[in-house]
């Protein structure tokens, strides 16, 4: 009987030491300390999110945006890669902005979203959500212009491509 309560208890600390590996990795997975090994590109991204473009527009399906996480994408317009991203904010309305502002554009760092908030990677200034296509320069994401047809987030290529200059050079 000594012997099987031995073992009894080794098994039960090697259960529990594996129940400790998997929660603390699922914790460091959802606190994002794995984004940068598993990070997907602009172009899976939206081609999971269902993101359409044609010749002249991409369409980014509402459907996409209801849960108020921003989604972040980018296109290739004569050589240039302009990223950019969409947001259904907390007042309801769909919104899309430059991922680049008047001031830290040089550093090409972008916007990350915490909650409400985008904050800029370069200077971590906050804006909420609602301010997003509203309010312009400064740190502000750059307005991108938009508008609601049917169930899609309707976006200009050539209003991407005006955006041109907040890119200077290709994101690493």
């Amino acid at each position: 009987m000594g012997q099987s309560n031995r073992w009894n208890n080794k098994a039960k600390g090697t259960l529990a030491a594996a129940i400790l590996l998997v929660a603390g990795i699922a914790v460091a997975a959802n606190g994002g300390l794995f984004d940068s090994v598993f990070k997907k590109s602009p172009a899976e991204i939206a081609k999971a999110a269902g993101v359409v473009a044609t010749a002249e527009a991409i369409k980014i399906p509402l459907k996409t945006l209801d849960s108020g996480k921003a989604l972040f994408l980018a296109a290739e317009i004569d050589g240039r890669q302009i990223h950019y991203f969409a947001i259904r904010s907390s007042d309801g309305v769909y919104r899309a902005a430059y991922d680049a502002c008047d001031v830290c554009f040089r550093a090409n760092r972008g916007y990350r979203q915490e909650g409400d908030l985008m904050v800029c990677d370069q200077c971590g200034q906050t804006f909420p959500s609602v301010k997003v296509n509203e309010v312009k320069g400064g740190c502000n994401p750059a307005p991108l212009t938009r508008r609601v047809l049917g169930q899609y987030l309707v976006i200009q290529k050539t209003d991407v491509a005006a955006g041109a200059r907040y890119f200077p050079s290709k994101r690493s």
